[in-house]
């Protein structure tokens, strides 16, 4: 049966909702405590592996997808390029090999986090100076926080996902970078079936005081 919208959904947008025609937002009811309404969407997401195959509404998507692209990035460079795929006539082409086919064809949909490994912009020691191109060292980091954000607001809307190894796996990024016809820089970094969740789905208690450390180890 699927899970009800969540209210927890406002905490990892932001504490706040969408208008409809624009990015501005809007302050959410006083009622809702931010703090737990957070706590309560990290603690109980978990990896979903299996799913009723029902298509996520656009306008959940767009949510989550909001959701992905406001996590941090390192001189805000934001270098995610993100495809969905709800298209399973071409999940044997564009996922060719990929152990994980059973998942992706009983999801909703599959979103393919892909990332710009270069950056176009003016020295830093001379911001005068003409924009030049340079690999860009930290976009492992901002995808990760990307696609952490996604994973965070499935959860929140009672969706399921699970975050699926592609980089740096020659044999799972080849496929699907051909397939999208990705250019050189562009490389296709995690792979995320989504979509309602069968099963008794629990969350793990990870919380471990021997990884805990204050002031030095």
């Amino acid at each position: 049966m699927r899970k009800p919208i969540l209210l927890f959904c406002v905490a990892i947008l932001g504490m706040a909702t969408f208008t409809s025609c624009n990015n501005k937002v809007e302050s959410p009811e006083a009622s809702i405590d931010p703090a737990e309404a957070t706590m309560y969407t990290i603690l109980n997401r978990k990896s979903v592996r299996s799913y009723n195959g029902e298509a996520i509404p656009a306008d959940v998507m767009e949510h989550l997808l909001r959701a992905a692209v406001a996590a941090p990035s390192g001189m805000d460079v934001r270098p995610w390029h993100i495809v969905v795929m709800t298209d399973k006539s071409k999940y044997e082409e564009a996922f060719a090999g990929n152990f994980n086919m059973e998942k992706f064809m009983q999801s909703g949909a599959v979103v393919v986090f892909c990332a710009d490994t270069t950056v176009t912009r003016p020295p830093r020691e001379n911001p005068d100076a003409p924009a030049v191109t340079a690999p860009n060292p930290i976009w492992r980091d901002d995808m990760g926080a990307c696609t952490e954000n996604f994973l965070l607001a499935a959860e929140a809307y009672g969706l399921g996902a699970v975050w699926t190894a592609c980089y740096p796996f020659a044999d799972r990024m080849a496929p699907i970078a051909a397939y999208l016809n990705l250019p050189g820089n562009i490389v296709p970094y995690a792979i995320v079936p989504v979509g309602y969740p069968t099963g008794d789905n629990q969350p793990k208690d990870k919380w471990d005081t021997t990884r805990i450390h204050y002031e030095r180890w």
